[in-house]
Order: C-alpha cells, then structure tokens, then sequence
C-alpha cells in the first residue's frame, strides 16, 4: 500500500462531499461553476464504490419512478443548469420521442442511467474512495479526511488525506432486516434476501416452489407483481404478508403531496422535538404506501387468472407480524405469524423469503467519530441539525458539516424525497457561499402549516392569522 501525494494540505478545498448518492450528486452538479469569491468553488466528493448505481436491485422492468420527472438533480433549483433530466435527453436525442410519450413519471432504470450520465461528465468525483476517518484541525481551521484508495477489488492500494473547510455528508441508507429474519440472512442455502438484492436473485427465487414477500411498501408491490407475472396460472405459490392494517395507497393528493415542500419541511423543523418524534410514525403513508397504480396492476393480474374458473394460488394478508423464523432440514423455511386484530397465531412453510422491510439511515457516529467532542445531540442522542441542514457543532469549529438524507428527525418525511434534492442542495450552497447563486422561492405550498407561519416574508392573502393571548 502507498501514500497518495497530498497537494490538498496547501490547497484545501472549500467543500468536500463523503457519499455520491442522488443527494450528493445533486450538490456536486449545482456546486460546478458557481463562483465562491475571488475565485471559483472547488469541491471533491469521495465514494466507496466503484461507480454510481441506484437501487440497482430494484431496477425492475417497468417500474417507476414516484415522483416527476422535475425532480432530477437540478431542475427545481436551476432549470437553466447543463444537468437537467431535459439536456441528458437532448444529449441523447430523445426529446422529442419523450415529448410524445407524455410521460410526467419516468423509469427507475432511466432515472439511474440519467444519473450515470451526470457523473460521467461532472469533474471532481472520486469513485473507488473510501472515508476512513473525520478531524477538525483547530490550528489550521479546515477539517481533515483520510481515505484510503481501492483497486477493482475492492482492496486498498492507496492512503491519502485531504483538507476541507466544510464537509456534506450523503452516505444515505442501509437495508433493514427485522430481527427475528436476521437469522435466515445469514444462513447457507436458504434464500432470504432483502428486496435491494432482488434482481440479483430473480432467476433463483423464481425457481423455488413457494416464496414468501414480507413488506406493504412500494418495493414489496412490485416484487410481488413481477414475480405473480412471471408464474403460471394456478400454480403462483406466492404469500404477500405486511405488518400495516392494509395494503394500502401512497398519499398522493395535491395536497398531502405538500408535505414535501419546503413549506413543510421548516415547519416542521420548528416544531418541538417530542412533537416531531410523535409526528413521524404517523405520516408513513405518505412515503412508505403503495403507487395507487400498482396497486391496480396487481389486481388487474389477480383477476385476470380468474376468467377461466378458479382463483390464483395466492394469499395476501395484512396486520401480520413475524414473531420467529427458522430452517426446516437444509432448505425450507417456517415463518411464526402473529395476526395483531385477532390475537391469532400459526406457522407458515415456505421455500423462499424476500423482505422489501424498507431502509434505514446509515449512522453518522462511525464517519463522525473524530467530531465526537464537537458535536451537539438531542435528548435522543441524535446529531442536532439546524435549518440550513448543518450539524450543530462547537462554537470553536468554524466550518460547516452539512447532512444529505439524516435529517428525518429534525425536516421531516421530505428528508429522503428526491423532489427535495435540488431545493436542500441550493439551500447548502447558498450558506455555504454566503451569497445567493441559487435564488429559492420564499412560498412553495397553499397549506400554511401551523398558525403562526414560520417565515414572516411570506406573503399573505386576506387578514393574518393573530395569536390567541396565553392565560399565565
């Protein structure tokens, strides 16, 4: 293993971004070009992997992507920017085969080829970088990044270190394994996996007798529509069991839809935080519901098996929990069902188990452990982020840690949205700068979310809203 050559120690950069995400992404396009006085910004952003896939396990034919188009990396901010979903298709000559397609929703395969085509041609992203460690260097006034190198396999090759005055962080989310499945991950020739590595597994699921999908989310529909499409009629053998009361639809009125502005989301950061934590459990529906036409799809699929007599070999059950799971000789599997209404249980035999059980936010601790001393955290012991989406540090840390998809305790369901991206990105940017390269909107929502609006620039139509006298 060698030492990289160090130029950065004299040269540090103005920011550098840990993770290359759709998140990071976003920020790296936006942050090209934008002068950062006297001269232009220079940011670097470090990846583990060795190039940009999204999701690449759930690219599954024709299944697309829930939000328009509009939210690509940088549309909602600058339509203007080289980076927009428009230009990748002009680049391509596609525009005019999209404009007659009208479609408002495009493919996740091509939201990842789009995404591909960014990094690709956006200088200052390093693939094959893994983080390895954090600092704040008082003396200096930067913060300093170790990272090591890997070669094609994923080994190290090379150590290097960089020097930052502000760092943002998108390392994004982790597959979730319930803990009574954790067992079965690891076990040898049984096939459980979780729904990122689907189509890494299609070919060997699909060849066992009976599978089982556990989850009501989105991903979980178009696991078990694909495979319910891909089995014969009659012998499906399929078992659909989710924990929620009912498979149920996506939130996606025009209203509720502005739960994922950013009207919402300071609204929501002025709330108090038992409040906030009371409040996310309860908004699930509007992100971790089912696209209303999946859910059309799949009954579409079910009821067409039963036009010539009979019904599809299928059971789809919610308000099930899986209590315990094991092995049966070397190869099959026995789930512990737990009915939550009828207080009933039994036990269900299955060759296969997919869990579409969602995703969960990566821990900052480990990438932050040099900050540790630095940082502020909640009664939760969460990190602390403030309304520019910086972490609340020391006083005696002058530059900024900014967080990309970390935030859903403090902004909200919107933290994850991709409709976000290019909005908290010119946001960072913006602080980052201490000028306006990206002018925001000040209003972005007709719901005025409390009674007293938390931007008192926002323009008003008809009386304001006058607080109530509290009683001492």
């Amino acid at each position: 293993m060698t030492d990289l050559p160090t130029p950065d120690t004299d040269q540090p950069h103005d920011l550098i971004g840990i993770g290359i995400g759709p998140f990071n992404l976003s920020l790296a396009a936006l942050a090209h070009g934008i002068p950062a006085n006297p001269r232009p910004l220079t940011a670097t952003f470090y990846e583990q992997r060795p190039a940009f896939h999204w999701h690449p396990g759930l690219l599954i034919d024709g299944a697309s992507l829930q939000v328009p188009f509009l939210a690509d990396l940088v549309t909602l901010a600058d339509p203007a920017s080289p980076w927009t979903f428009l230009n990748y298709l002009r680049s391509r000559d596609r525009l005019f085969p999209f404009y007659f397609a009208e479609r408002f929703h495009i493919q996740r395969a091509e939201y990842d080829a789009y995404c591909r085509w960014v990094t690709d041609q956006l200088p200052g992203l390093h693939f094959s970088h893994q983080v390895d460690a954090v600092r704040w260097n008082n003396q200096r006034g930067l913060f300093e990044i170790d990272f090591t190198q890997l070669d094609n396999e994923g080994e190290a090759e090379a150590l290097g270190r960089a020097h930052t005055r502000h760092i943002a962080l998108g390392i994004g989310t982790e597959p979730y394994i319930p803990e009574p499945l954790k067992p079965l991950i690891e076990a040898e020739n049984v096939p459980v996996i979780h729904s990122a590595d689907y189509l890494h597994h299609r070919q060997e699921l699909l060849d066992a007798p009976h599978i089982t999908v556990i989850g009501s989310g989105q991903s979980g529909a178009e696991i078990f529509l694909d495979l319910l499409r891909a089995r014969p009629t009659g012998h499906e053998n399929l078992h659909w069991l989710a924990r929620t009361q009912a498979f149920a639809p996506m939130e996606y009125s025009k209203l509720g839809l502005e739960h994922f502005t950013p009207d919402y989301s300071r609204y929501f950061h002025a709330l108090p935080e038992s409040v906030r934590d009371e409040l996310v459990p309860h908004q699930w529906q509007l992100h971790k519901g089912i696209d209303a036409d999946t859910i059309a799809a799949i009954h579409d699929e079910l009821y067409r098996r039963t036009l010539h007599g009979g019904w599809p070999d299928t059971t789809l059950t919610p308000g099930v929990s899986v209590r315990t799971a094991g092995r049966i000789a070397s190869t099959r599997i026995e789930l512990h069902l737990e009915h939550t209404q009828q207080n009933t249980r039994t036990r269900l035999t299955t060759d296969a188990v997919i869990l579409a059980t969602g995703y969960r936010e990566r821990s900052l601790d480990r990438i932050l452990t040099g900050l540790d001393p630095y940082l502020r955290r909640d009664a939760s012991e969460r990190p602390r982020i403030d309304d520019r989406f910086r972490l609340v540090l020391d006083p005696t840390v002058t530059g900024n840690v900014y967080v990309q998809n970390a935030e859903r305790h403090t902004h909200g369901v919107g933290a994850p949205d991709l409709g976000l991206a290019a909005w908290r990105s010119a946001t960072i940017l913006n602080d980052l700068t201490g000028t306006n390269p990206y002018p925001l909107p000040e209003r972005t929502a007709f719901t005025t979310f409390g009674l007293t609006p938390h931007n008192p620039r926002v323009p008003t139509q008809g009386p304001d809203l006058i607080p109530l006298a509290q009683n001492n």
